[in-house]
Formats: structure tokens, C-alpha cells, sequence
């Protein structure tokens, strides 16, 4: 422990000493106490930024893993085309669709009944009367015009504030405005009339309607099956396919052919190796030494050996389904810093001639997708027993002594500070009032001698 010194000049020159200064003197020789309490905590918390970004990338692997080996992920999509997309649009195939080929013929397209009014050369003028709308199932319904509904807007308006089975629009052209009046039910179940006893008031003309569309189902061939449908989406027709007719023509038959999405079984593939390779980069970024020469956080860390070994044994382990039994037959291959590469040739090979195979590979109980899935359950943060959350945990706890010796130290310092000002103070007092002191007794032994110094 270091030595502190006052320095005061002569005991009697009354010149006393810097208190603050001093205290901090002394004070510092115990503050340096918590410098290798700082250092450890510093060093601690450098380990902590590494291990949070490795905990972060080992999540981001576990969750491109699951996009292969979830039951509704990669290998679970499917796509679908059509021969003609004039007459027929896929619009999307989900994990229930079964990959195949289906013939479609389109005799009919579906439509939606609507009546138009006669009409009313200005919008402005107002009607009178009402309506009767007949639904399809038989039932009426009337609606007629009063102080707040009588124009054409404000009558669309009042049908449209009803559950009348039908939505109200204006249309306007060069010879007028006219009330349309569409089904709110597709092809034949919402065929509708209407009885119109409107007028226009202005010119007392009657207000007539005309079938604007007649509604009809869509008729349509599915292999070999008839089948109507109210709508030109169809989503029944082939399981876990939608696709849209667009145009009839029962003398063409239209090819849809629905197979497994390899473009995004591809991608995810190549999402789980660019994961893979970022958690080996985190692993190898800790060997060696930084730019200054000093060790890398988590240098020799037990918990880095620990992930390293069993990302390595699990890569190369797992059970296999017929023909796949090992990731290289998937077009992964291992380089020498541990890194993957993927070989998009080889993996849509494999997908192509043993589709089934790959899904066991990654999927089956016991197989190297849920092998490798529970091994990252065991290594990352998210699990509170898993290798990185442990390391976490274990220097939180640490952090937390270190913070509360050096907190208590700082209570200590702080105490002593209060002390030794205040007797320090009380000491340099007593130095600045020497020379004070001497005068004083100079003057009483000149009183009593007579002796007079000055001469």
C-alpha cells in the first residue's frame, strides 16, 4: 500500500495544508482496491456481448431448422400451374394439396344478378313511390321513398342501410343517373326481381327496371367430375387448391399440375446454412486474439468447446429414411473452418427423385432434422437450461458480487471521507493558528520582561 505525505513548509509559518487534496490522496490507495473488481466486471461483460449474439444466432438457426422440419413448413408448400392462364389462374395451393395433375373444362363462367333503373335526367330531381325486391328463396321486401330518401342518391342510400339482400349504387352516363341494384349472392341463388311503382316527380316519367346480369353458377368440368359453383373463385374442386376461371371454352381442356414448392424448399435450405455459418463464425471469432493482442472474450471458454463439439456431432448424425442418410446427399458439405456449403444442383436432385425421403430425413421421429432441433434446444438461450443461457446466468451472478463489493467499498470510501476531512480540518486549524499563538506569548513575556522584541 502506498504512503501519503502533508506538506505544510514550517510548523510555524501558518500556512497549514490543502485538505481536499489530501483526502483524495488518501482515498485513492483505497479505491484502488476496486480496480481488479472493475477489471474482472469489464471482463465479464465483454463476455456477456458475445455470448448474447451467439445466443441471438443459435435462436435464428433453431428457427430456419423448423422452417425443414415443422409438419406445415418448407417441404409442406406446394405450387401449381395452369396449361392456359386465359381460362384458368392458380391462386395459391396449401400443405393439404397433393401433388398431381388434373384436367379442367370450363363451360360456363358464374355471375351476379342486377337490375338498372330507367333514368333520371338530373340526380337532383326527386322521386316518389317505392320498390318490392323478390328474392330467389321467395321472400319480398318493400322500401319506399320519404322526405329523407327521395333522390336517387339518398333512396340508394336508405336500401343500403336495410338487410335487403342487395347493394345500391348510382350510375351515371350522357342520358342520365340511373339506380343499379346488385345481388349480395353470387350466380343463381341470388337471382332476384324487382316491382317499382318510383317516379320522377319533375317530369311524372315511371321508373322502370331492366336485368342488368342474369345471375348463373359456373359450370365446370374436374376430371371428369361436372360441378357447379355460385363463384368464379373454386376451392373445392381440388383439395387444398384455389384457382380462378377466367373465361369459358368447353372445346380446351385446361392442365393444372400441382408439385412441391422446391423453389422455397431451396430457400430454406439455404437459410439454414447461412444460420449454421453464422454461429460457426461466432465460434471461430473467439479463437486466437483481438487487434491489441488480447485474448478474445471467450477465449478457451469451456461453453464454446461445448457448442462447437455438438453442432459438429449432430451435423454428421441423425437417423435415416430409405434413401437419405446423411446431409451430404442433401448437397451440404462441411469445409475446413466448419462452415457449410450447399450445392443447389445436388439438393434438387434430391428432392426431385426422393422427395419422401428427404421429408423422413428431417421430419420422422428420430431423425436428423428433430435430432439436430433438440441438440439447439440444449445449446442456446432459449431454454433456460441451455449451454449459453447457463453461461449467462452464471456471470450475471458473478456481475452482481462484483457490483455489490464494489458498492460497499464505495460506502466505505465515502465514510472515511467524511472522517478524515473533518480531522484533518481540525489539524490544519491548529497549524494555521500557530504563528497567531506565538505572538501571543511573544507579547506576554514582553509584558512581564519588559523585554521588547521589536528592538
Amino acid at each position: 500500500m502506498g504512503t501519503v505525505g502533508i506538506n505544510f513548509g514550517s510548523a510555524t509559518s501558518g500556512n497549514g495544508f490543502d485538505v481536499a487534496s489530501t483526502v483524495s490522496a488518501i482515498l485513492s490507495i483505497q479505491q484502488g482496491i476496486e480496480t481488479p473488481w472493475k477489471n474482472q466486471l469489464s471482463a465479464l461483460q465483454s463476455q456477456d456481448t458475445v455470448l448474447s449474439a451467439l445466443g441471438k444466432d443459435l435462436a435464428t438457426l433453431t428457427t430456419n431448422l423448423q422452417a425443414l422440419t415443422d409438419f406445415s413448413g418448407a417441404l409442406s408448400q406446394m405450387q401449381g400451374s395452369s396449361s392456359d392462364t386465359n381460362i384458368l389462374g392458380l391462386s395459391s395451393a396449401d400443405a393439404t394439396a397433393v401433388a398431381g395433375s388434373h384436367t379442367v373444362v370450363v363451360s360456363s363462367l358464374a355471375s351476379t344478378a342486377s337490375e338498372v333503373s330507367d333514368a333520371v335526367k338530373d340526380a337532383t330531381d326527386t322521386i316518389s313511390g317505392g320498390i318490392t325486391i323478390t328474392l330467389a328463396d321467395g321472400t319480398s321486401q318493400e322500401i319506399t321513398t320519404d322526405d329523407s330518401s327521395n333522390t336517387l342518391a339518398s333512396f340508394a342510400a336508405a336500401i343500403n342501410s336495410k338487410d335487403l339482400g342487395v347493394t345500391a349504387r348510382i350510375i351515371s352516363d350522357t342520358s342520365g343517373s340511373r339506380l343499379s341494384l346488385t345481388s349480395n349472392t353470387g350466380g343463381s341463388a341470388g337471382t332476384f326481381t324487382i316491382d317499382s311503382t318510383l317516379s320522377d316527380t319533375k317530369t311524372g316519367a315511371s321508373l322502370g327496371f331492366n336485368v342488368g346480369q342474369v345471375g348463373a353458377d359456373a359450370k365446370l368440368n374436374v376430371d371428369g367430375i361436372d360441378m357447379t359453383s355460385a363463384s368464379n373463385t373454386i376451392t373445392t374442386a381440388i383439395p387444398g387448391v384455389t384457382f380462378q376461371i377466367l373465361s369459358a371454352n368447353k372445346d380446351e381442356p385446361v392442365q393444372v399440375v400441382i408439385a412441391n414448392d422446391t423453389g422455397a424448399i431451396a430457400t430454406a435450405f439455404s437459410n439454414f446454412v447461412n444460420a449454421y455459418n453464422a454461429v460457426v463464425a461466432d465460434l471461430n471469432g473467439q479463437e486466437g486474439k483481438d487487434a491489441s493482442g488480447a485474448a478474445e472474450p471467450l477465449s478457451g471458454s469451456s461453453t464454446l468447446a461445448l457448442i462447437q463439439n455438438q453442432m459438429a456431432s449432430a451435423l454428421l448424425g441423425g437417423g435415416a429414411s430409405g434413401a437419405i442418410s446423411s446431409v451430404t446427399q442433401l448437397g451440404i458439405s462441411v469445409n475446413k473452418d466448419g462452415t457449410l456449403t450447399l450445392d443447389a444442383n445436388a439438393l434438387s436432385t434430391a428432392l426431385n427423385s426422393h422427395f419422401a425421403d428427404v421429408t423422413g430425413f428431417l421430419q420422422n421421429a428420430g431423425s436428423f432434422g428433430q435430432n439436430f432441433a433438440t441438440t439447439l434446444n440444449s445449446l442456446g438461450s432459449s431454454s433456460t437450461q441451455g449451454a449459453v443461457a447457463l453461461a449467462q446466468q452464471q456471470n450475471s451472478a458473478q456481475e452482481a458480487a462484483l457490483n455489490q463489493s464494489i458498492s460497499d467499498q464505495e460506502d466505505r470510501i465515502a465514510a472515511q471521507k467524511v472522517t478524515l476531512t473533518t480531522e484533518l480540518n481540525e489539524a490544519n486549524q491548529i497549524l494555521q493558528s500557530i504563528p497567531q499563538q506565538l505572538n501571543e506569548i511573544n507579547q506576554i513575556y514582553s509584558a512581564v520582561t519588559g523585554f521588547n522584541q521589536q528592538k
